[in-house]
């Protein structure tokens, strides 16, 4: 399948997340392509949100945007999509309600409320539901023209349940606190379904083009850590033995793989041994402490700059830059950090800001004479 693309000509983030070592770190940043973009809202129009995601040509071009903008700065691109993807290939109705995010309007509320058990027998093909990603990934990579590799992705279990029993974002977490403290053993027989979507949601995007891929736990950190090991690690961990098994059946090699267990700074241990290549960091993590966390193992942290820095000045995006350049030890490794911000870019950003960040990891991570 690789054959059909131009060759790679930025290799940087592939040998950086295999744990090689590089003559820089490289960079990327998560919602690269999004609102905070003057060009994001031309390309959309008046679309909805998951309209754009279902139409290869537009998901392309936006994925495409800030590799255009910041040419020569960045070096990965991610596909436009969202994680929301999967709970709509199971068949749940998810819409994108205007400055409030997305919408379930008819969440799982109990595992007796008939839904569930529909769920449950459904046999989803994700092959057909979400053939317009894979559509996308292929369009991309031939547009990218090998100038940087293209990242693919998935919501990890975890995040994709609060979605579907919350019905949308929350600040209590009531519903699947119920789920998980009233219905267990339901609650891990849907996680384990959602987890075997996911890895073979994942398989056909590297089969369309992805070159690595990154498993957004969003909400790790609503999760106590005896609750993490039950209804977050198992499933994430399942995910990283199965990929890469699922891709050698499918004739394909393996590719680099990054866990975002957002604010399950608990975790970071427990994530370095999931057999991921690559473990994100919110902006929670103290760098130089996650460095010594992670110890002999050739594990790759990225992040990890607190979002909102890009409201600042220019000085304190420097100073951001320079303590994230010291507290990975860039100068004393040259491996094992991926710069990336600790969750996404936010709305509101100016887009030459988030240039200065770029260039200052540049200027700042320079091999000193």
């Amino acid at each position: 399948m690789a054959s059909q693309f131009p060759p790679l000509k930025n290799d940087l983030l592939l040998r950086a997340a295999r744990g090689e070592t590089v003559e820089r770190p490289p960079i990327w940043v998560m919602r690269q392509a999004g609102r905070y973009l003057p060009e994001y809202h031309e390309a959309k129009g008046g679309r909805d949100f998951f309209e754009v995601c279902r139409d290869p040509e537009i998901a392309s071009t936006l994925t495409l945007q800030p590799i255009e903008r910041y040419a020569g700065l960045i070096d990965a691109a991610i596909i436009f999509s969202d994680i929301l993807v999967i709970p709509q290939a199971m068949g749940m109705t998810v819409e994108m309600v205007d400055k409030k995010g997305p919408h379930f309007p008819n969440p799982l509320r109990s595992p007796s409320d008939g839904q569930y058990a529909e769920l449950m027998k459904r046999d989803v093909d994700v092959a057909k539901e979400l053939d317009y990603v894979y559509k996308a990934i292929t369009l991309t990579r031939k547009k990218l023209d090998g100038r940087v590799p293209l990242f693919g992705f998935t919501g990890a279990p975890w995040t994709l349940l609060c979605y579907m029993v919350e019905g949308g974002g929350t600040k209590l977490f009531k519903e699947v606190k119920t789920w998980i403290y009233k219905y267990p053993e339901e609650t891990k027989a849907l996680l384990q379904k959602i987890s075997e979507l996911c890895v073979e949601y994942l398989a056909l995007q590297v089969k369309a083009g992805a070159q690595i891929v990154q498993v957004f736990d969003s909400w790790a950190g609503e999760l106590s850590p005896s609750s993490f090991k039950t209804f977050s690690q198992p499933y994430l961990t399942y995910i990283a033995k199965h990929l890469p098994l699922r891709l050698k059946e499918m004739g394909l090699e393996p590719v680099p793989m990054v866990v975002f267990p957002k604010g399950a700074w608990y975790a970071l241990d427990a994530a370095c041994d999931m057999g991921y290549n690559v473990v994100g960091l919110d902006w929670l993590h103290d760098p130089a402490e996650a460095v010594k966390v992670v110890g002999d193992r050739p594990m790759v942290l990225q992040g990890n700059a607190d979002p909102g820095v890009l409201y600042g000045s220019h000085e304190a995006i420097t100073k951001v830059v320079e303590e994230m350049v010291q507290g990975f030890d860039w100068h004393g490794r040259h491996k094992g950090w991926i710069v990336n911000l600790g969750h996404g870019i936010t709305p509101f950003v100016n887009p030459d800001d988030l240039k200065f960040f770029f260039e200052e990891i540049h200027r700042l991570t320079k091999t000193k004479a």
